[in-house]
C-alpha cells in the first residue's frame, strides 16, 4: 500500500494488488507485458507450482498472479524481485523491471515524459492549477481526487506515481531550462486545504532557486494578457526541433508545423513579458505563504 501525504492510496480489503491494469489500446504495453507473463506461467508450470502456491509464497492471490501471467496486470517492481528467487529464475524476471517500467504508465502520459526527457528548453503557462512538473505529491494527488466522475483509487495510484516520476527531470545534469509562468490564482486557491497549499508554495520557492529554473506568476490585476486563449507549452530539443500545445488552438494537439509553433511561441514570449519577473515572482510567492 503507497502513502501519500500522509493518506493511503489505492488501499483496498483483500489481497495486495500486484500492479495496475493493461490499457488494451496501448499495443506496445500490451506486449511486453504479455511476455512477462507467459516467462512467469512457464517457470512456474516447469517447477509444478499452482498459482496458488506461488501467490502465497509472494503475498498475492492466486487470482492476481492469474491477471499478471495472462498480460492483464502490469506488475509492480517488487512483484517481480518476489517471484524471481522463488521461481529459481535467476535474475531473469527481476531483470525485465527496466522493460516493465517502460510502459508502466498510460502511453499519452509516457510520450509527454519522453518529450520532457528529452527537451533541452520548456516554457509553460499554466492558469488553473500549477504546472504537473511543479507539483507536490498530495497537491498532485488532491487534483486527482476532485475529478469528476471520481477516478478509482488504482488510477489515481498510477497517474501520481507517472507525474512523480516525470519530476526527475530536475535531477538531469545538465538540466534542460525550465520557464513557468503560472496565474496568480494558482498560488492562492488551497485545493486540499491552507497546510497543503502551504507546503506547495514552499516546494515552489525551492524549485526556483535552481539555476535553470524561473518561476513568473501573471497577477490576476493585469490588464494586458496575451494568454486568453488558454494554457500553452513549447518543448525545444538538442537538434533544433520543437513542439508546442495550447489548449483552445491547433484543436489542443502538438504540433510541430513552424507557423503554428510561431504563434505559440509568440504568445509564450509575450507572456514572459507581461508577467513578474523571476525574482519578483519569488517574493509574491513569499507573500502569498506568509499571508496563510
Amino acid at each position: 500500500m503507497d502513502k501519500v501525504g500522509g493518506a493511503a492510496v489505492g488501499a483496498t480489503a483483500g489481497p495486495v494488488e500486484p500492479g495496475w491494469d493493461v490499457d488494451p489500446d496501448d499495443e506496445q504495453g500490451a506486449a511486453i507485458i504479455a511476455m512477462v507473463g507467459q516467462m512467469i506461467r512457464t517457470r512456474r508450470e516447469r517447477l509444478g507450482m499452482s498459482a496458488c502456491e506461488l501467490g502465497a509464497a509472494i503475498g498475492y492471490g492466486e487470482d492476481q498472479v492469474y491477471k499478471v501471467e495472462s498480460g492483464k496486470r502490469i506488475p509492480k517492481p517488487e512483484f517481480l524481485d518476489g517471484v524471481d528467487p522463488v521461481l529459481d529464475a535467476g535474475g531473469m524476471i527481476s531483470g525485465m523491471k527496466e522493460r516493465v517500467a517502460e510502459v508502466r504508465y498510460p502511453k499519452r502520459v509516457r510520450d509527454i515524459a519522453e518529450m520532457e526527457a528529452r527537451a533541452v528548453e520548456l516554457t509553460a503557462y499554466w492558469e488553473h492549477n500549477l504546472h504537473g512538473l511543479l507539483q507536490t505529491a498530495e497537491y498532485a494527488e488532491t487534483l486527482f481526487s476532485l475529478r469528476r466522475p471520481a477516478l478509482p483509487a488504482e488510477q489515481i495510484e498510477r497517474a501520481l506515481a507517472a507525474r512523480t516520476a516525470r519530476q526527475s527531470i530536475f535531477a538531469r545534469d545538465p538540466g534542460p531550462t525550465l520557464s513557468f509562468i503560472q496565474e496568480e490564482v494558482t498560488l492562492r486557491r488551497p485545493l486540499g486545504g491552507k497546510m497543503v497549499l502551504r507546503r506547495q508554495l514552499e516546494h515552489l520557492l525551492e524549485l526556483g532557486q535552481l539555476r535553470q529554473v524561473e518561476i513568473q506568476v501573471m497577477p490576476t490585476a493585469r490588464e494586458d494578457h496575451a494568454a486568453m486563449t488558454g494554457e500553452m507549452e513549447v518543448l525545444k530539443f538538442r537538434d533544433g526541433a520543437a513542439i508546442g500545445r495550447c489548449v483552445r488552438l491547433f484543436n489542443a494537439r502538438p504540433t510541430d508545423d513552424p507557423k503554428q509553433l510561431r504563434i505559440i511561441e509568440l504568445r509564450c514570449g509575450i507572456i514572459r513579458a507581461q508577467a513578474l519577473p523571476p525574482r519578483e515572482s519569488l517574493a509574491f510567492i513569499e507573500q502569498v505563504l506568509g499571508e496563510l
